[in-house]
């Protein structure tokens, strides 16, 4: 069973306007071998973490959303707060990592919109 929801172009900036709190959003390549092992840290995350939404966004179906948003590199992880963007997430790939690099995102303030 997957805890990341899908996205695409059409729902992506609705969906999120309606989320209260922080959401994520992992934007992925189909053939991305990074990306298929965030997907698992992601999925692991999600079981610990049911407070925070994540989705997913297919990059290459979706071209147009990802261009808009500036994600240049797979995996692409947005932390959104409130329904608004907050900012970029880089990280290792490691539960921790990904933990700290969020809370870390939250305190700050949020980044323009790409």
């Amino acid at each position: 069973m997957t805890h990341l929801k899908t996205l695409d172009q059409f729902d992506y900036h609705h969906v999120l306007a309606e989320i209260q709190g922080a959401a994520l959003v992992f934007f992925f390549g189909p053939d991305c071998g990074a990306c298929k092992v965030w997907r698992a840290l992601l999925e692991r995350y999600a079981e610990n973490h049911p407070e925070l939404p994540i989705f997913e966004v297919d990059a290459q179906r979706d071209l147009a959303l990802t261009r808009e948003l500036d994600v240049f590199h797979l995996p692409g992880l947005l932390l959104y707060r409130d329904g608004e963007y907050h900012a970029a997430l880089q990280c290792e790939a490691s539960l921790e990592k990904l933990e700290r690099a969020i809370a870390d995102r939250l305190a700050q303030p949020a980044e323009e919109t790409p």
